[in-house]
């Protein structure tokens, strides 16, 4: 059956399944001399088209005499993947918090009541994320604004697609210690720091500035291990984390110029290349972020069971 999108039929029974996306489940298709007219083929040829797709059980039509054709039901997915349209695909972070889980299942979910499908690809780090969208192995990746900001001016070709407000990245930053008698970083105390995430990196470097503490560059998922094993004295980690919030004491940041930096740590964003806006757009669903915020929040509250 695949064999014959081979063949004239097949060609353009691609391109009437693009034109089919788009038409919602219970409206009169295009008339056949329509189809013919716009592609420029004969009849005969959109017909054995529209009888192909029926066969590999794409659309369901019912023909209604002199009111025309409709479209009775159809699987989306199908017809993507006969149009040759891959379905977005996109990187974020690991999900460790209720947070990214509810931006995770919001996503999934905005996708498919809108018939369409989303792939979800889980990393940590920024940097790796939009990197993904640089060599082309993701449409998109979702990075705190603060990074958007600093990749942004580096790479031109790159632009925010979408920002989701404060807090939808993470609720808050913290410094965590280690020593529970202690109530805030002392002068010679090891500070753990990710070099290779620059949102923590940075609120590192801004609270600590003036400090005389030693830097210990680990892997921002070791941190919480360093901790335990008084390897690292405190560092700064997303407090939407439960295991660490729930294992290790934690205080506010003390300087002004981390306070401010957080703003941006605390809003997700959506990064893509410019260059392919166009072909994105036609891919995502016409909704709002506040959708995506809504079902994000139920998870949160533990109202709606995460699904990614």
């Amino acid at each position: 059956m695949w064999e014959k999108f081979y063949s004239k039929n097949g060609l353009t029974a691609k391109n009437i399944a693009k034109e089919l996306i788009q038409l919602e489940t219970g409206n009169k298709i295009p008339r056949v001399s329509d189809y013919s007219k716009k592609l420029s083929i004969g009849r005969g040829t959109v017909q054995s088209a529209l009888s192909l797709l029926e066969e590999l059980r794409a659309i369901k039509l019912e023909a209604r005499g002199h009111l025309g054709t409709f479209l009775t039901n159809k699987d989306n997915d199908l017809l993507l993947e006969i149009a040759g349209i891959a379905p977005l695909a996109g990187s974020m972070p690991l999900p460790y918090s209720r947070k990214y889980e509810g931006l995770a299942t919001g996503l999934v979910e905005v996708f498919e009541s809108a018939g369409k499908k989303v792939n979800l690809m889980y990393m940590r780090g920024d940097l790796n994320r939009i990197e993904t969208v640089r060599t082309k192995r993701s449409d998109f990746a979702i990075v705190s604004k603060l990074t958007a900001k600093s990749v942004l001016s580096k790479y031109s070709n790159l632009k925010v697609f979408k920002e989701f407000g404060a807090n939808s990245y993470v609720s808050t930053h913290k410094i965590f210690l280690a020593d529970p008698n202690q109530s805030k970083v002392q002068d010679g105390m090891k500070i753990g720091v990710d070099m290779e995430s620059p949102d923590q990196m940075k609120l590192t470097f801004a609270e600590f500035e003036h400090r005389n503490v030693e830097y210990v560059n680990t892997n921002y998922m070791q941190l919480f291990d360093m901790l335990m094993s008084l390897q690292i004295d405190a560092t700064i980690w997303n407090a939407d984390e439960s295991k660490m919030s729930q294992t290790f004491r934690s205080t506010s940041f003390q300087s002004p110029k981390a306070i401010e930096i957080s703003k941006d740590t605390s809003e997700a964003v959506i990064v893509i290349d410019g260059d392919r806006e166009k072909e994105i757009i036609e891919k995502w669903p016409l909704v709002e972020t506040s959708q995506i915020l809504n079902i994000q929040k139920e998870v949160e509250k533990g109202i709606k069971i995460p699904s990614y």
